[in-house]
């Protein structure tokens, strides 16, 4: 069959508190992030795996507390003073490790923004003591900062989130799709979000619906 034209459509990415499910891995992360106005010196660290939702909850959390969101690669290159006039949410802190000028600058936003009264949500792949920051000062306050895992997805937030992911792109897969995903794919949110990428692609070239056949074949492809 020849290939057909695609036209790639934008993703609309959902972060809306409604657009996120709740399941058993993730209860508790939701609970810190709804009840941030009791977090111990009003600082949390969200961490979970990649595309595990962190962002989502990162808007959630921005929405409630109209806090600003950074990635720390760019606090460097910040006014602090502004940034620090609300509560803040600086993601992928993790990254910034060994990075002297980040560090620096993070190590600053941290103390102005309690200073200040407000907030800090951080982010990152592990807990905040397997972050590798070479300065002391900003290592310290980072490793007691009170710390969230998101755990990997059951079936119920598997299903939900590649049903979110589908809707993001615009595309509606017949019923027996999901459930056929779930029963077969990595139990990730990386591998969630990989295969409805495939699945989009695969479905966009060759001018087909997302069916449970278009699934298999796609599966195998991918290995």
């Amino acid at each position: 069959m020849p290939q057909q034209l695609s036209f790639d459509l934008p993703v609309r990415t959902a972060h809306g508190r409604e657009d996120f499910f709740v399941s058993s891995a993730n209860a508790n992360a939701v609970a810190m992030i709804e009840g941030w106005q009791n977090w111990p010196g009003r600082k949390l660290a969200l961490v979970g795996a990649e595309a595990s939702g962190k962002t989502h909850l990162v808007h959630v959390w921005a929405t409630l507390s109209g806090a600003e969101v950074v990635e720390a690669t760019d606090v460097a290159k910040a006014d602090i003073p502004t940034l620090a006039s609300a509560s803040v949410a600086v993601e992928d802190v993790d990254q910034i490790a060994g990075q002297p000028e980040a560090e620096e600058a993070l190590f600053h936003l941290h103390n102005l923004v309690l200073a200040e009264g407000h907030s800090l949500l951080f982010t990152g792949q592990n807990a905040p003591n397997f972050w590798p920051m070479t300065l002391p000062d900003l290592a310290s306050r980072l490793q007691g900062t009170p710390v969230v895992a998101l755990e990997a997805p059951d079936d119920a937030l598997l299903t939900a989130l590649m049903a979110k992911l589908f809707h993001d792109r615009q595309v509606v897969p017949t019923a027996d799709v999901l459930p056929y995903l779930v029963r077969r794919i990595d139990r990730s949110c990386a591998a969630a979000q990989a295969t409805v990428e495939a699945l989009d692609a695969a479905a966009l070239a060759q001018g087909r619906a997302v069916t449970r056949a278009l699934a298999k074949e796609v599966l195998d492809k991918m290995g």
